[in-house]
């Protein structure tokens, strides 16, 4: 499955619009197909996954608390 939310181009400018919050992202490469998905503090996971990673697109839930995330990703993936 997915978050089923729209792809923001995965860039500094989604990094940043990211809140410093708990939640699920997703990553997608240029056709929007699902390359994978992490739980963490999203623009810290993100600064990450940017620096070292090839995705193109992204899209996130931000959550309450780490258990908030961590079932949220259990009902998408």
């Amino acid at each position: 499955m997915s978050l089923r939310r729209q792809w923001r181009k995965f860039d500094r400018s989604a990094v940043g619009a990211a809140p410093e919050r708990y939640g699920v992202y997703e990553l997608g490469d240029e056709e929007g197909d699902s390359l994978g998905y992490g739980v963490g503090v999203l623009r810290d996971e993100l600064k990450e996954e940017l620096a070292y990673g090839e995705a193109a697109k992204v899209r996130w839930i931000a959550a309450e608390s780490e258990d908030h995330a961590e079932r949220l990703a259990d009902e998408h993936f």
